[in-house]
C-alpha cells in the first residue's frame, strides 16, 4: 500500500449554503486537502498544537505526550490507513527502549487524537492512497483560500467577496470554536 506525508493546512469551521458548521481540520496529501471533520475540543487541541499556546495545566495530549516520554517510549509516526462508512481509521506507530531493546507497538486510534499528537511531537503523519483516493479533494473545489495568498491580496487592495469553503479566521480574538474555556 502506497502512503504520502501529509502537512496539516489549518483548523477551522467548515462552511457553505447555511453559513458555520463543524470543526474540520484540513490535511494537504498529494496536492489534494482530505477534509476531516472532528469536534470542537479536538481543533481547539490541535489549533494550540498549531499556536505553540503554552498552558499552566498540560492539555489532555499534553499530558499523553509527556507520560509516553516518561515510559521510555516515542511516537515515531501516524498512519491514517483507512476510511470506511465516512470515518477515517488511523494507528500510532511508537516505540520503547527498555533494558537496551526496542520493542514496537501500534495503536488504534482516531485521526483527530493522532494529528494532535502528531502536531506535539513534529512526527510525520502518513495517509495510505486509498484515503487520498476516496477523500481526497481539489483545494479549488473546497473553496480554499490559503491565508498567506488571502492576506497578501488584502494587502494589495483586492476586495474578493465571500469565499465558500473554510474559515480558519485571520483575527487572533475571534475563534471558530467560541470562547477558549481555559
Amino acid at each position: 500500500m502506497a502512503t504520502h506525508e501529509a502537512t496539516v493546512e489549518g483548523v477551522g469551521v467548515g462552511v457553505g449554503d447555511d453559513g458555520p458548521g463543524h470543526p474540520v481540520v484540513l490535511l494537504r496529501v498529494r496536492e489534494e486537502l482530505i477534509p476531516i471533520f472532528v469536534s470542537a475540543d479536538q481543533a481547539q487541541s490541535m489549533q494550540h498544537a498549531l499556536d505553540g499556546t503554552p498552558f499552566e495545566r498540560p492539555l489532555t495530549h499534553d499530558l499523553f505526550v509527556d507520560m509516553v516520554a516518561e515510559f521510555g517510549a516515542a511516537i515515531d509516526r501516524v498512519r491514517i490507513d483507512d476510511l470506511a462508512d465516512g470515518t477515517f481509521y488511523a494507528k500510532i506507530d511508537t516505540e520503547q527502549y527498555a533494558d537496551d531493546e526496542r520493542t514496537e507497538m501500534v495503536f488504534d486510534a482516531r485521526p483527530s487524537d493522532g494529528i494532535a499528537l502528531a502536531l506535539r511531537v513534529d512526527c510525520p503523519i502518513i495517509v495510505s492512497d486509498e484515503v487520498v483516493d476516496q477523500a481526497g479533494r481539489d483545494p479549488d473545489d473546497l473553496g480554499f483560500v490559503d491565508e498567506e495568498e488571502a492576506r497578501r491580496q488584502r494587502d494589495l487592495g483586492d476586495e474578493r467577496e465571500g469565499s465558500e469553503g473554510f474559515d480558519f479566521g485571520d483575527d487572533e480574538d475571534d475563534s471558530p470554536f467560541g470562547d477558549d474555556p481555559f
